[in-house]
């Protein structure tokens, strides 16, 4: 049946702006937040990486994220590298790392007296006991992401799967859209390393879709609390200095006897740790004819 007349709306027709009509943060929204998360987590590395390389010179410093694809990044990464990824979070989100080959290669040469130079040239794949230095560096990754977002506990942020070749690995699509963080590592006189992470969009939605959060997905809220005031104040703590920390194969520990001598290196920056978290460095001097640690970078 054909209107006698046009059809009139009784009301205007709703009109959305198009920032109500995005479907979620972009990459870029979500960049700035990324960039403030690593810079927090530079500086928890600075203090892992320091005790890991027992080097008080290891500094970590964060670039501005970069944009890329999945295929991208494996274009650039080295044919062997130490790439894990990482479950973050305690959800269904995942982070890549990628940590050039030098490390666990450096760490290696040290652990066997050297002075922490990598072979030249690089292996085509990582000898056993270079796998036993990147698990301890897959730890110190772990647990810096989680002491960033301050989560309830390091397994929230936890390695999944690894692999010395990015492309066997396959953490990604080859079309996925990535966030790229590099944190660069200077230690003593040797060249930078880096260590490299891949965020893809879901990861980042999770982790920082409700601003800069402090926290890790699933957390709960931590109120504020006054440390010197009642119920906290007078709760007594041990606080350990770890003025020598030793790594001795099973076999020299089994046949120790009295009168042995074991040659040690006293560290100059001495880690001040609770439990297992460290609140403070310092170094070891005297007074009042006591030994002494004075604090010369708390956290």
């Amino acid at each position: 049946m054909k209107p006698e007349r046009a059809l009139i709306a009784e009301r205007p027709l709703a009109r959305h702006c198009p920032e109500l009509m995005r479907s979620g943060p972009t990459h870029a929204d979500l960049a700035p937040s990324l960039a403030r998360f690593g810079e927090r987590l530079s500086r928890h590395l600075t203090v892992s990486f320091a005790r890991l390389w027992n080097d008080e010179t290891v500094e970590v410093r964060s670039a501005d994220p970069r944009e890329c694809t999945m295929a991208d990044l494996l274009a650039e990464t080295a044919p062997l590298a130490a790439n894990t990824l990482f479950c973050a979070g305690g959800r269904d989100a995942h982070i890549l790392a990628c940590v050039d080959a030098e490390a666990p290669l450096r760490l290696v040469d040290r652990a066997f007296g050297g002075k922490g130079e990598a072979p030249s040239p690089l292996p085509e794949a990582f000898p056993l006991s270079a796998e036993l230095m990147i698990s301890r560096l897959e730890t110190e990754i772990a647990a810096g992401i989680a002491r960033t977002f301050q989560a309830q506990s390091d397994d929230d942020f936890r390695a999944v799967r690894r692999d010395n070749s990015l492309g066997e690995l396959a953490p990604f699509a080859a079309d996925a859209q990535l966030l790229t963080l590099a944190l660069t590592v200077t230690e003593q006189e040797n060249t930078p390393w880096q260590v490299t992470f891949a965020f893809p969009m879901a990861t980042l939605s999770k982790l920082f879709g409700n601003g800069d959060q402090s926290r890790a997905p699933g957390s709960r809220p931590k109120g504020k609390a006054d440390p010197t005031g009642e119920t906290f104040g007078d709760i007594p703590l041990t606080l350990r200095a770890t003025i020598v920390d030793m790594n001795i194969p099973f076999s020299s520990l089994s046949a120790l006897r009295p009168g042995q001598i074991l040659p040690v290196a006293v560290a100059r920056s001495v880690p001040l740790t609770i439990g297992d978290r460290i609140i403070a460095h310092g170094t070891v001097g005297e007074m009042d004819d006591r030994i002494a640690v004075q604090i010369v970078k708390p956290h």
